[in-house]
């Protein structure tokens, strides 16, 4: 095992060992939190290593640099696509992602459906597209996600394609919130989401810094970067 092997596979140890912890504490099993590791800015090569040492969800936020890491990376893993995503990339992303966590508008949602269509016409994708829809807790437009009281409407227009599967919702702890706030915030409106669409099971919340609080109130996916592959790596391009 080569020295980066070395280093990924302890912190990957004790990021399990922090997400069985905290299900212990929050009187839940591990089994209900997935582990999403969030590859941006590093090589295809630290993806590769998570990938032999089982991890089967990788996660990048821009199009470019995941498209050609996807295509690098040769190993049964599923991709997610976080990062604030622009409507004229959803043909692009489409072709690598398995699920997109970032839809936070219904036009957003349309490009989507239209870009799954085209890409299975087009005989690049058998499977629809998996969509979270993106909560912004705070209202602040700049930190993109879409308003508490406007993702009833956003779920109604995901649902509306064939092409698209809700899965749940997403979102980040503001900066300046404390984040048991805002995951309290965020677990009641995920609660009143899966009365009103049953498929919406996952709630997508915590990251490094903050994953025991998030799965004290419900996450059922934590995406984790720092703590497994250290200080941002290469520059995005």
């Amino acid at each position: 095992m080569t020295d980066r092997a070395a280093e990924i596979a302890a912190n990957l140890a004790d990021v399990r060992a922090r997400i069985e912890a905290a299900c212990k504490a929050a009187g839940r099993s591990p089994e209900e939190v997935r582990l999403l590791a969030v590859t941006k800015t590093f090589p295809a090569s630290d993806a590769a290593i998570l990938a032999g040492l089982g991890v089967r969800d990788l996660a990048e936020n821009r199009d470019q640099e995941a498209a050609a890491k996807a295509a690098e990376v040769d190993a049964p893993v599923r991709w997610h696509m976080v990062g604030r995503l622009q409507r004229n990339k959803a043909r692009s992303v489409v072709r690598w992602a398995d699920e997109v966590q970032s839809v936070d508008s219904t036009r957003l949602a349309e490009a989507l459906a239209r870009a799954v269509a085209a890409a299975r016409d087009a005989g690049e994708r058998t499977e629809p597209l998996d969509v979270l829809v993106q909560a912004s807790i705070d209202g602040d437009p700049a930190r993109g996600g879409c308003p508490l009281d406007r993702l009833p409407e956003l779920a109604h227009g995901v649902i509306r394609s064939s092409d698209l599967r809700l899965r749940g919702i997403m979102a980040v702890a503001p900066l300046g919130m404390e984040p048991r706030a805002a995951f309290d915030r965020l677990a009641s409106v995920a609660g009143e989401l899966r009365t009103e669409f049953p498929t919406a099971r996952e709630l997508s919340c915590g990251m490094s810094n903050d994953l025991e609080e998030a799965i004290d109130y419900g996450s059922t996916c934590v995406r984790v970067g720092t703590a497994l592959l250290g200080g941002r790596g290469l520059a995005s391009p």
